[in-house]
């Protein structure tokens, strides 16, 4: 298993919290096309491809934070 970088994480939780590119994007200042890049690495590191996928990795990898805040 391939670690995930900081970013990664961040952005895992930033994704697994229901924020969209464009919000990911505008919070960190970087473009939608950065984000879409950490989401591809993301993919590729975990063999996980959607947003219940991210969060169970999540929790099996001690990833979530105290932020974060999954919404209903």
């Amino acid at each position: 298993m391939k670690l995930l970088s900081n970013r990664e994480k961040e952005i895992l939780n930033l994704i697994i919290s229901g924020n969209s590119t464009s919000k990911i994007s505008d919070l960190l200042c970087i473009s939608k096309r950065t984000v879409d890049a950490h989401r591809r690495n993301i993919i590729s590191k975990t063999g996980e491809r959607s947003q219940i996928g991210f969060y169970k990795y999540a929790i099996a990898n001690n990833l979530i934070n105290s932020e974060t805040n999954i919404n209903n």
